[in-house]
């Protein structure tokens, strides 16, 4: 990221013979960082209790550990988390501290972190934070005497944070000591270890899990990780034990000292780092003391090399150059042939599958409870529960269905939910028109929609978990949103369709504005269900929505072409769609496929897309015929 700078020290051994261990440490959350000096108070009462053994070195862990590490002979790279020490482009307030949501960020052009249109794209301060980790260790990695065989990562708090999510993705990680973090508690209080999607149905000690069967120590405290012992690492040791390397897991388990990196679980982490990087030095290892740096002897700028710019508009200029350069990579893999359509289907379908988090269920987990089933001359009306025992959900249907059937299925899709099938009494118009064609039709109630509502008044905010703070990622890091559980809402019915008794045999999803979205993201993740989508866009944009908490915001749902996107997943199945001019990459894709004729963009009006939309789907039906 240009102009974008990872600042740090870099601790090296005074006599270095070929190539040696590199080590990273990540900081956490200690005050001033790199800088931490905890005083000399502190650091006789450390002492006192055995948590430290050197008045002046002791007043320093984050050094005292780079300083041992090297004299092990590793090279040693401590960098700043962002908004400590040297890193101060963002600011420590914004990255740290967010709480409140900032009106001159909210916009669709010039955004800033923590807004609806970066989350929509993914940006967020994790991922920075994690990207300079991944740049940290590029930067080790450069230099001659490393051995990029043998690369270490320890930090606690904040910086094992960073030290567990960089093991689980980067594998040249050969070694991992995560220090009080990883726990089934608590699973990063900060913004800066929060991120959207990151945490749900999953967290810390499967994220540890992913690093198996390579060397991982942790350590346990008087804090959230104090249960450690009993519960996750367990987990994990069976873990490693079914790989076939019981030994390369341990808990470090020191619960009689408060959240610390003290050197009782420093020495441990020496001895883990001995044996799994080879360094072959005789145990146990104990420090020796040091002559400790003052902040200014440590900083990295000076007048030769002052400080880059940082503030508000450097964040929005960020944040830009990170869309554009995502935008340009994804408009790169726009195929121009079928071999080239399977990349990007494998890039952005699997990002949707991920930001989806479902995929079509198995019919044995549905049941249907019929509460409703009248005799109405040429067609039955059916109604009742449709339940999803694994995902706990149960959603209110109605079906219309033709006594002479012509085989087919239309699951017609609107933000008022099943209720429009019906005008009044009877039938809707179109509805209506679908019965006499031979369809059967359904409804469904999508999450706070019809009887969800007792008031009957649209949902116009998402509730949210119990954290003043206005960070997307406190509640969606660990919650699917509104939008992804509507999509499953109608997963759950696709699949229910499908594998009913009756075998339909063809399926057909009819949408309109506010719910085309919601149908095209369902299609995408259902493989071959539906065999045509008809819907009515409304112009709708994920990078349009301004609310975080609004029942249409999905963290990264602009990110990947926005709803054409979705779409585009869609080929070469026959697709439908008004509200738009133009989709340039639906109509690629599909032109990729060898299907453009089955893709219509049609030029209706509000007033009269939905009988074109019908028309189609008839038209449709015939052809298949």
């Amino acid at each position: 990221m240009p102009g974008f700078f990872v600042t740090g020290n870099l601790y090296r051994p005074k006599k270095i013979t070929g190539k040696v261990p590199g080590i990273l440490c990540p900081h956490g959350h200690w005050p001033n960082g790199r800088f931490y000096d905890m005083g000399e108070q502190a650091v006789k009462q450390a002492i006192i209790i055995g948590a430290e053994r050197f008045e002046n070195g002791g007043r320093s862990p984050l050094q005292a550990r780079c300083v041992q590490l090297a004299r092990m002979g590793c090279i040693v790279f401590h960098y700043d988390m962002l908004g400590y020490a040297d890193s101060r482009q963002l600011s420590f307030e914004l990255v740290h501290r967010f709480a409140k949501q900032r009106p001159e960020a909210n916009d669709p052009q010039q955004w800033g972190l923590f807004s609806p249109q970066a989350e929509s794209r993914l940006q967020s301060v994790m991922g920075l934070q994690t990207y300079n980790s991944i740049r940290s260790l590029d930067f080790l990695l450069s230099l001659p005497e490393v051995d990029p065989q043998r690369i270490g990562v320890t930090g606690a708090s904040g910086g094992g944070t960073q030290t567990m999510i960089l093991s689980a993705i980067d594998d040249r990680v050969a070694v991992s000591v995560p220090c009080v973090m990883v726990s089934t508690a608590m699973q990063g209080g900060c913004t800066c270890e929060n991120a959207c999607l990151l945490r749900i149905d999953t967290g810390n000690v499967e994220f540890a899990a992913l690093f198996a069967p390579k060397p991982l120590a942790m350590t346990a405290a008087d804090d959230w990780t104090r249960e450690m012992r009993t519960k996750g690492f367990p987990e994990l040791k069976a873990l490693y034990t079914l790989l076939g390397a019981p030994d390369n897991v341990a808990l470090f388990d020191f619960t009689h000292f408060k959240h610390n990196y003290n050197h009782v679980s420093r020495a441990h982490m020496y001895l883990w780092m001995n044996r799994h990087l080879k360094l072959g030095l005789p145990e146990p290892i104990l420090e020796r003391d040091y002559n400790r740096l003052t902040a200014r002897e440590l900083t990295v700028w000076d007048e030769k090399h002052p400080p880059p710019p940082g503030g508000f508009d450097f964040e929005r200029q960020l944040l830009q150059w990170w869309d554009a350069d995502a935008r340009k990579q994804l408009d790169e893999l726009v195929p121009m042939n079928r071999r080239e359509l399977n990349e990007y289907r494998r890039v952005v379908g699997g990002a949707i599958d991920i930001m989806v988090g479902r995929r079509l269920p198995d019919a044995k987990q549905i049941e249907f409870e019929d509460t409703l089933k009248e005799d109405r001359g040429d067609y039955f009306l059916i109604g009742g529960l449709l339940k999803n025992a694994a995902w706990r959900t149960a959603n209110p249907v109605l079906f219309l269905h033709p006594k002479i059937w012509n085989g087919q299925v239309v699951l017609w899709l609107d933000q008022s939910g099943k209720q429009v099938l019906f005008a009044g009494d009877q039938p809707a118009p179109q509805a209506r028109r679908l019965l006499k064609a031979g369809f059967a039709v359904a409804g469904i109630d999508l999450l706070y929609q019809g009887e969800f509502l007792p008031d009957g008044k649209p949902l116009a905010r998402t509730r949210k978990v119990d954290n003043p703070r206005e960070a997307a990622a406190y509640t969606f890091g660990y919650n699917h949103t509104v939008f992804a559980s509507r999509v499953h809402d109608v997963l759950t019915m696709l699949s229910f369709c499908r594998h009913h008794e009756f075998e339909p045999e063809a399926i057909h999803v009819l949408a309109g504005p506010k719910t085309a979205e919601i149908a095209a993201a369902a299609r995408a993740q259902s493989a071959d269900t539906v065999r045509s989508l008809a819907v009515h866009t409304g112009g709708f944009r994920f990078a349009n929505v301004a609310d975080i908490f609004s029942p249409d915001f999905w963290p990264g749902g602009a990110k990947y072409h926005d709803i054409e996107g979705l779409f585009a997943l869609g080929a070469p199945g026959d697709t439908w769609i008004a509200g738009e001019r133009s989709l340039p990459v639906v109509e690629a894709i599909y032109k990729a496929a060898g299907a453009r004729r089955r893709l219509v963009l049609a030029r209706s009006a509000d007033d009269s897309w939905l009988g074109d939309a019908i028309d189609w789907i008839i038209d449709r039906a015939e052809i298949a015929d």
